[in-house]
C-alpha cells in the first residue's frame, strides 16, 4: 500500500499535475490580490493625517494650558488687591504713566500697581508724620500758618514723589543708553557689512555692549525678540524709539524703517547714523564744557574768595594787631 502511494507521488504525470495546480493558484492569486488589498498609499496618508490632527490637538491644548499658567503674567500681590479695591487706577489716573514706566525699564503689571499705591499712600504717610512732628514732638515755636504749610508741603511731596523718582530713573537710564549707543552703532555697522542679518547684528551687539551699558543691552535684546515675532518688523524699531525717547535713537529707528520699506542697504543707513550720533555726543560734551564756567561761579564766590581774602589779608591784620599791642 505504501509502495503504491510512493509510486503515485513520484509519477511524472502526478508531479506535472501538482506543478500546474500550484502555478494556476499563484497566477489567480497574483491577479486578484490588488482587488482585495485596496489602496495602501491612501490608507497610510489617511493614518498620517489622523495622527497629525491628533498631535495638533494635543499641542494646542498644551499651549493653551501653558498660556493660562505662565505666558500672561498676572499681578496677584496684596498691593494689586488694594489698588483694585480702592479703584486707585481711576482715581489717580495718569495717561502717560505706562510709557514712563517702560522708559524707566519697569515692565509688567506689578510696577503700575506699586506706582498707584505709592501715590496714594505716601501723601498720607508724609502728611501724618509732619502733623505728628509739628504738633506733638516739636513745633520750633512756629506759628499755626507755618505748621499748616509744612504739613501741606509734606503731603504734596508724597503725592509728587513717585513721579519725580520715575523721572529720575528715566533720565539715568537714557544717559546710560546714550553713553554707549554710538559705539553700538559702529559695532552694528561692522556686523551688517560682514554679512549678518539685522537681527543677528542686534543680538551680537547686545551681548558685547552689556559691560558698557546693561540698559542698552536689554533694549537691543528686546528689539531682537520683537523683530522675530512681530508681524510688522518696522513696529520693532518704533518701539525701540518710544522706549528710549531720545532724538539719536529715534533717528536711527527712522533710518532702519526707511531701509526696510524701500530696500536700501542697511550698512549705508547705519554708517550715516553712526557718524551723526558721534557728532551728537561730541556736541553734548562741548555744551557741558561751555556751561562749566557759569556753574563754577557760585562755588568760587562762596568757597574760594573768603579763603583767598583770609590768606592775603591775614598776615597784614596780624602785623597791624602786633604793632598796636607794641604801642
Amino acid at each position: 500500500m505504501g509502495t503504491d502511494w510512493v509510486s503515485f507521488i513520484v509519477d511524472p504525470m502526478t508531479l506535472a499535475s501538482i506543478f500546474a495546480a500550484v502555478a494556476t493558484f499563484a497566477t489567480v492569486l497574483t491577479l486578484t490580490a490588488p482587488a482585495f488589498s485596496g489602496d495602501k498609499l491612501a490608507t497610510r496618508l489617511k493614518a498620517v493625517a489622523n495622527r497629525r490632527e491628533e498631535l495638533r490637538k494635543r499641542s494646542r491644548a498644551a499651549l493653551e494650558g501653558e498660556a493660562k499658567k505662565s505666558i500672561r503674567v498676572k499681578d496677584t500681590s496684596a498691593v494689586k488687591k488694594v489698588v483694585d479695591k480702592l479703584d486707585l487706577a481711576k482715581m489717580l489716573e495718569d495717561p502717560g504713566v505706562l510709557k514712563k514706566l517702560t522708559q524707566a525699564g519697569l515692565r509688567g503689571p506689578k510696577p503700575i500697581s506699586v506706582f498707584y499705591f505709592c501715590r496714594f499712600a505716601l501723601p498720607l504717610v508724609f502728611g501724618v508724620a509732619a502733623f505728628v512732628y509739628m504738633w506733638l514732638v516739636n513745633n520750633h515755636g512756629l506759628q499755626m500758618q507755618m505748621r499748616i504749610g509744612v504739613v501741606v508741603f509734606a503731603f504734596a511731596a508724597g503725592f509728587y514723589g513717585p513721579n519725580l523718582y520715575l523721572e529720575n530713573l528715566i533720565t539715568k537710564r537714557r544717559t546710560s543708553i546714550m553713553r554707549a549707543f554710538p559705539d553700538s552703532l559702529d559695532m552694528m555697522l561692522i556686523c551688517v557689512e560682514s554679512g549678518m542679518s539685522i537681527e543677528g547684528a542686534f543680538a551680537r551687539v547686545g551681548e558685547e555692549i552689556g559691560t558698557a551699558s546693561a540698559e542698552l543691552a536689554e533694549e537691543l535684546a528686546l528689539t531682537t525678540a520683537e523683530l522675530s515675532y512681530l508681524a510688522d518688523r518696522r513696529q520693532a524699531y518704533y518701539n525701540l524709539s518710544e522706549r528710549t525717547n531720545h532724538p539719536g535713537v529715534k533717528g536711527v529707528a527712522m533710518a532702519l524703517v526707511q531701509a526696510e520699506k524701500y530696500g536700501t542697504p542697511m550698512g549705508a543707513a547705519l554708517r550715516v547714523m553712526a557718524k551723526e550720533n558721534r557728532e551728537m555726543r561730541i556736541t553734548e560734551a562741548e555744551k557741558k564744557a561751555a556751561a562749566l564756567p557759569a556753574k563754577l561761579t557760585v562755588p568760587m564766590i562762596v568757597f574760594f574768595l573768603p579763603v583767598l581774602f583770609l590768606v592775603i589779608l591775614g598776615p597784614a591784620f596780624i602785623k597791624i594787631d602786633a604793632m598796636g599791642l607794641g604801642k
